[in-house]
């Protein structure tokens, strides 16, 4: 009998935490999608309150006939089987809106705006919120370090809808450099590509400035709190005791441990790439995902909330795992101890 070799039992080994991991993952998103259906059914109103409220002539038996049409005359559970059911073969189900168009083709209508938004929101704020924290641990108590804390604290206190606000009044009414709202001028079709980069980019630029002050704040302090407990660690006084440069001192041992928890922050985030758009999509009317979620809620559209719900779910779930891979990045010591386990 040919013994396993080395390589066949690590692959075995991998495999069976990949579909533990698989497994725990499908567990925590039944648990969210069953807990999620319970709690927006308690919400008061129906689907059907719309409808028969804005006109005059309906009459209980027609409530009733749309409660039949929409399913929500079965009890809760045979209405979640159903959805479920539907979940398992990747169908959302139809929107309980006027157009009644499948769930899922209007989430992915919508899903590029808000990622790119945050994305790119996300990218400035690192590279802006990393060097910001690392300068102000370094140079702790300097006028540079006191400056960056009033900045970071007034924007901690400034609220995002406030600051689209001053934003829309200064750089779009009071000297029209930059369009205030939607997504296009109305006369996009008749552009260049070029121009109609620039006219995207234009209404755009408002939103993500709004996006990465909110987070810069926090992420700043955050790094700077790191570094600063990083710096007072043993290895650090040892490096510097024995002359080495401040540049190799901070970069090449110092960064990569202050990197683990803004590590574990950024994975925490990544469902916020839906949750944090609503109010600055509703403020500057941008055709987005948030937009999309506060339109369900308050019409009651179970079948859009729960594939909105879903989508973050999965979004979670996959922050963390992002957030695994890269703390193996960043410490050779974790990696080592993931190929142990």
């Amino acid at each position: 009998m040919q013994r396993p070799t080395l390589f066949s039992v690590q692959l075995g080994a991998l495999a069976m935490r990949c579909g533990k991991k698989i497994l725990w993952m499908l567990l925590v998103l039944w648990g969210i999608t069953l807990i999620s259906f319970w709690v927006i059914h308690l919400a008061p109103g129906s689907p059907t309150d719309m409808e028969i409220t804005l006109n005059p002539l309906a009459s209980e038996g027609a409530r009733q006939q749309l409660e039949a049409l929409y399913g929500l005359d079965q009890p809760l559970y045979v209405q979640y089987w159903e959805w479920l059911s539907r979940l398992a073969h990747l169908d959302f189900g139809n929107s309980l809106s006027a157009d009644s168009r499948p769930v899922l083709e209007k989430i992915l209508e919508r899903l590029p705006l808000t990622v790119g938004m945050n994305v790119i929101s996300l990218i400035l704020t690192l590279l802006l919120a990393v060097p910001l924290g690392i300068l102000s641990a370094w140079k702790q108590n300097s006028l540079f370090d006191r400056a960056v804390t009033v900045l970071v604290f007034l924007g901690f206190a400034m609220p995002s809808f406030w600051l689209a606000l001053l934003l829309m009044m200064y750089c779009g009414i009071d000297h029209a450099w930059l369009p205030i709202s939607g997504l296009t001028s109305m006369d996009y079709a008749q552009l260049s590509v070029w121009g109609k980069v620039r006219d995207v980019s234009a209404h755009l630029l408002l939103p993500i400035i709004v996006y990465t002050v909110g987070s810069l704040a926090g992420m700043s302090r955050f790094m700077r709190s790191c570094m600063l407990e990083v710096l007072r660690q043993d290895f650090i006084l040892t490096a510097r005791a024995k002359g080495l440069p401040a540049r190799t001192v901070i970069f090449g041992h110092a960064l990569r441990n202050a990197l683990l928890p803004l590590i574990t922050l950024l994975g925490l985030s990544v469902p916020g790439l839906i949750g944090g758009s609503v109010i600055v999509e509703s403020i500057f009317a941008l055709p987005g995902l948030g937009q999309l979620f506060y339109g369900a809620v308050m019409a009651r559209d179970y079948t859009m909330i729960m594939g909105n719900l879903v989508l973050a779910a999965v979004l979670t779930l996959a922050g963390n795992i992002l957030a695994d891979v890269c703390y193996g990045l960043a410490d050779p010591r974790i990696r080592g101890s993931q190929k142990e386990a």
